[in-house]
């Protein structure tokens, strides 16, 4: 892809991977599009970055999305580029009657149905450019469920399968269909956590988003830091012993979510 003469929308562009692709994306010259939830992240975002453009939304409500695509499309006509990033991740005992059933189907909302809607919105602008592309964000846990995390992956796990779909169903467009694929980065999403993970099995978000970079100059459809490619090969060859690995994790956090 030509990221310099790009228009690049980014969801959830104010913290994290989102925001460090905000960083590095413009260093390429991109134009870049912001929307995130809380209007003062995206003013702060804006300050760090005086040339990006920001809109509020949440891509959890569809009315939002409707109109964002209409202010967005009418403002920059050119907009080439979605990168579906905006996510959510709660580590959940399945056991705990303590969450309604709207709230425990949250991370399916913000990150599946967001970028199913986000690109059933903005698909017939995408289409009708000479260069285009989707970038939707899963996980390394789309390849191996994490017990501790039970939504958030069955989520990624939607998200990958939703992507080769796409991918196959876009293969004669103009419109590029890319995944990225983390593994565990350091970023805010897990400052509430009750069970922190550990430091030093964590990507630093800078790399990954730098792999995220050089993937998509080079149309590389499924864009994976080594790690990953590493998950992804274990969870074929050692499902069972890869996910048991996993499930470790879940008994400290249940014993220390049973202490709150």
């Amino acid at each position: 892809m030509d990221l310099k003469n790009s228009t690049i929308l980014i969801t959830g562009g104010t913290s994290g991977i989102g925001l460090e692709l905000v960083r590095q994306l413009t260093r390429q010259g991109s134009t870049i599009i912001v929307t995130g939830r809380k209007q003062e992240a995206l003013n702060d975002t804006k300050r760090r970055f005086p040339k990006i453009h920001v809109f509020q939304s949440d891509v959890s409500d569809p009315l939002d999305i409707e109109r964002l695509y209409e202010e967005v499309t009418q403002q920059y006509p050119d907009l080439n580029i979605i990168i579906n990033n905006a996510g959510e991740m709660r580590l959940l005992d399945v056991q705990d009657a303590g969450k309604d059933l709207e709230n425990v189907t949250r991370e399916i909302d913000i990150n599946l149905t967001g970028p199913i809607r986000m690109v059933h919105q903005f698909l017939p602008h995408l289409i009708k450019k000479p260069a285009a592309a989707i970038v939707n964000v899963s996980s390394a846990i789309a390849f191996m469920p994490y017990s501790t995390a039970p939504v958030y992956s069955a989520s990624k796990a939607g998200v990958h399968a939703y992507t080769q779909a796409l991918r196959l169903q876009l293969n004669k467009t103009s419109v590029k269909v890319f995944e990225l694929v983390p593994p565990g980065v350091n970023t805010n999403l897990q400052h509430d956590w009750v069970l922190p993970p550990n430091p030093s099995q964590m990507m630093d978000v800078d790399k990954l988003v730098s792999v995220a970079i050089k993937g998509l100059l080079n149309d590389t459809p499924e864009i994976k830091p080594f790690l990953v490619n590493v998950i992804k090969f274990l969870s074929r060859l050692v499902p069972n012993q890869l996910m048991q690995l996993g499930h470790r994790e879940f008994k400290k956090f249940k014993k220390l979510n049973n202490q709150q």
